[in-house]
């Protein structure tokens, strides 16, 4: 069994595969060409914050650890080339050697790529990705040498706008911002890109000491919202002290003679920077199974089956951030890179390499993410992927509190709700609010899952106490207005 990639899908397959296989069995090479083998890429916004302390508890399994397994993983060596007729691959170490390394089975979990948009000045100093776990180290380091202070640990809900000091640091604030400034001043960072990284990383460089300003050519924050919902992530942030440019697409990252950054130019202003933060999203990295002959779905992610065979090949597999995946409610594929997904995936290809049955159903499309301390979250069809889908549906909006509305700390939060016309069948959900806002989307991913309609949500038999929610919870109060609409089309 050969694996090309080291992070969630590949490793996870790898070790599925191992637990249910003996070594006289089956033989596991995985190749990775970083350094760094299953850790958690979703984590690195929150070590930048301060709320992870090191890059090491970020790492799950190291790769001696994998060693100790019974898995040969050799890191710094990049596979240049698959042939799928000889079941073969080309690897290439780091001091430049080759050799082909044939396979029974081959696992492609290879992952995504940021978008980084050909710009004048994208790859200036000071322009930061955040892909890995380097990136993220080379995000820390810049962060230090221009003297942005240390968040608080532990204060991860808190946005520090009027006090960015670490503690025992007795600076004032203003200080502490202007420390390391070219010119004095404060510390500026423009995020480009207003998706899950884009406000997580926002949210790092407020609590960095940054002034932020927040960029896009969308028209709101959070495209994986609905407009009238990303609405509120925009205000939200905005009341926060993050400034959000919306609308205005970015057409170069100035530089100084030094070639450093200073500022983003977009078609309507320019937002001077001592930092840049990319992000923009990611795009499946295919390039090595595309000119093997894989196929690939309309976003450039490899096409499998259920067990995660890539279509086609009976001796190839695919998982994780390369691949497309089933959305249930409309049967098309999409890319949706998540971890929770990557591995599942592995889980599946080492359970079936291994000589068991597993299958991947799908998803439904459940994320959530935060900023601060305001929580964002979604499942399910936004509108214009419900019309896309030929479908015709309700929609209604509520606002509802976390709590009881006498106890104590009970937050605002908004739940929009689609149900499809005629049959009521719950079709998505996203919601905007503090304390456990977000994680409330999960009833209604079950939901989803169960082909549920509204009024079957409205009759779960959720749990319920003053201090934890309403008597009707929030989502049961959006369930109760969606299947009256429906009545009320009907």
């Amino acid at each position: 069994m050969v694996v090309i990639g080291g992070d969630a899908a590949g490793m996870s397959a790898a070790a599925q595969a191992r637990r249910l296989s003996s070594a006289d069995e089956l033989d596991i090479v995985a190749f990775e060409r970083g350094a760094f083998t299953s850790y958690s890429a979703c984590g690195i916004p929150y070590w930048v914050a301060g709320d992870v302390g090191d890059r090491e508890q970020l790492i799950a399994r190291d790769p001696d650890e994998h060693r100790r397994r019974g898995i040969d993983v050799r890191t710094h060596t990049e596979i240049t080339r698959i042939d799928t007729d000889g079941r073969r691959v080309l690897a290439r170490a780091r001091d430049g050697r080759e050799e082909w390394h044939g396979y029974d089975d081959l696992v492609i979990a290879t992952g995504a790529v940021p978008l980084r948009p050909p710009l004048p000045g994208i790859d200036a100093e000071g322009v930061h990705g955040v892909q890995n776990l380097t990136d993220g180290a080379a995000l820390i380091d810049a962060l230090d040498r221009l003297g942005a202070p240390a968040p608080a640990p532990g204060d991860g809900d808190s946005c520090p706008v009027g006090d960015a000091r670490a503690p025992g640091d007795t600076r004032t604030a203003d200080d502490a911002r202007t420390a390391g400034r070219r010119g004095g001043g404060p510390l500026r960072a423009v995020v480009v890109g207003a998706g899950y990284i884009g406000i997580e990383m926002a949210e790092a460089m407020i609590r960095r000491g940054f002034t932020v300003t927040v960029v896009d050519q969308a028209a709101e924050p959070m495209t994986t919202l609905d407009p009238d919902m990303g609405a509120l992530v925009r205000e939200a942030m905005n009341g926060m002290g993050i400034e959000t440019v919306m609308g205005d697409p970015v057409t170069e990252i100035e530089t100084g003679d030094d070639g450093a950054v200073r500022a983003v130019r977009t078609e309507n202003g320019r937002h001077p920077a001592d930092l840049v933060v990319l992000g923009l999203g990611t795009r499946p990295q295919t390039e090595l199974a595309e000119a093997a002959g894989l196929p690939l779905g309309p976003s450039g992610g490899l096409l499998t089956d259920r067990a995660m065979r890539v279509r086609g090949h009976r001796h190839v597999w695919a998982g994780g951030d390369c691949v497309e995946v089933e959305h249930r409610l409309t049967g098309d594929t999409r890319h949706i890179p998540l971890g929770t997904h990557a591995n599942k995936h592995g889980q599946v290809i080492g359970a079936n390499i291994a000589g068991d049955y597993a299958t991947f159903p799908g998803v439904v499309g459940t994320a959530v993410s935060k900023v601060c301390d305001l929580e964002i979250a979604r499942t399910g069809l936004l509108e214009r992927e419900a019309t896309a889908a030929g479908l015709q549906f309700v929609t209604v909006t509520v606002e509802a509190t976390s709590r009881a509305g006498y106890y104590p700390g009970a937050e605002p939060m908004r739940v929009k709700l689609l149900a499809e016309r005629i049959t009521g069948r719950l079709l998505g959900a996203q919601i905007v609010g503090r304390e456990v806002a977000a994680k409330r989307v999960d009833t209604v991913a079950v939901a989803l899952t169960a082909g549920m309609t509204a009024a079957d949500l409205t009759m779960l038999d959720l749990g319920y106490a003053p201090p934890f929610s309403p008597v009707w919870d929030p989502v049961q109060v959006a369930a109760r207005k969606a299947a009256a609409a429906v009545r009320a089309e009907g």
